[in-house]
């Protein structure tokens, strides 16, 4: 297995003391070892795997120019962690979640859940997805949505009532379970997809920009409720441009631009190399220079 980053390009070992640039010659990458030493740390065979991961595609272009999406991407996600998936518009984010989920084929590299490969149906049964645009039937209500995702998950149907439950006072939404989704809040929908993101007591929950349009009360709540399913001992692995919400919920963290892996490991870590809080350190790793 090849741990080698690109050529040419930098990346840093959350941690360490230096700025580090790979090279042919450098044997296994900086990014790579810092995996390694966070599941030394952690003790556990990680929930989340991902091995050099390459997607590309052909773009739409005249002579369809073949783009890469994702470059050599490799990460570990640790059992009860809760781990940032960052980076600006176009990292890759959505694309490395959508292989995790097999609605994207990867060009090469692997990617396992639960030690699974992702190519493998099994490997999704475990698993809750929210998107960052959610599609209901916005006549049904919370309760009605909910029994409709636990016929597809094959729930015994004596274990349905309790199950949907036991998600809508996580969510918050126990005392709404009648009304018409239609008549929610922005934050309130949020937070019913959640529910049907839970209603299989998933061990991994995938959540693409969960805080996306909410206002400061919804993403306090969806941090509350990020920080209730920690206690509970589930693995949240989350992409967010919202990156206080980061700060305060997250284990560790990792950082995407245009598709390669820039900074992995503590949030706390990165913090203290630059010197600053998430947002502005966020900023660094990815080059942005103001007035540019």
């Amino acid at each position: 297995m090849n741990w080698l980053a690109k050529p040419g390009h930098a990346s840093y070992a959350i941690g360490s003391s230096d700025f580090v640039e790979s090279s042919p010659l450098s044997g296994v990458g900086p990014l790579a070892q810092q995996a390694v030493t966070d599941a030394s740390l952690f003790g556990m065979t990680p929930i989340l795997k991902i091995e050099d991961l390459v997607v590309e595609y052909r773009t739409r272009e005249f002579g369809q120019k073949v783009k890469v999406a994702i470059n050599r991407l490799s990460l570990e996600v640790h059992p009860g962690e809760v781990f940032g998936f960052l980076g600006p518009n176009g990292a890759g984010k959505t694309t490395t979640m959508n292989v995790l989920l097999g609605f994207v084929p990867a060009t090469r590299g692997a990617a396992y859940i639960f030690d699974v490969n992702v190519r493998e149906p099994i490997a999704r049964q475990r698993i809750g997805y929210l998107p960052e645009l959610t599609y209901y039937y916005k006549f049904l209500t919370a309760e009605e949505l909910l029994r409709f995702y636990a016929r597809i998950f094959h729930i015994p149907r004596a274990a349905v009532g309790p199950r949907i439950e036991e998600v809508l006072k996580l969510v918050e939404l126990d005392t709404a379970r009648g009304r018409p989704i239609k008549t929610y809040s922005k934050g309130m929908q949020q937070r019913v997809g959640l529910a049907q993101a839970l209603i299989n007591d998933p061990d991994l929950l995938i959540l693409d920009e969960p805080t996306s349009g909410l206002d400061p009360v919804g993403r306090m709540k969806v941090r509350e409720i990020i920080q209730r399913l920690k206690s509970k001992g589930k693995t949240v692995f989350f992409s967010s441009h919202e990156l206080g919400e980061v700060e305060r919920v997250c284990d560790r963290v990792a950082i995407l631009h245009q598709g390669e892996l820039k900074a992995l490991g503590r949030v706390s870590d990165l913090e203290e190399k630059h010197q600053c809080n998430l947002e502005q350190a966020f900023l660094k790793v990815i080059g942005y220079e103001p007035g540019l």
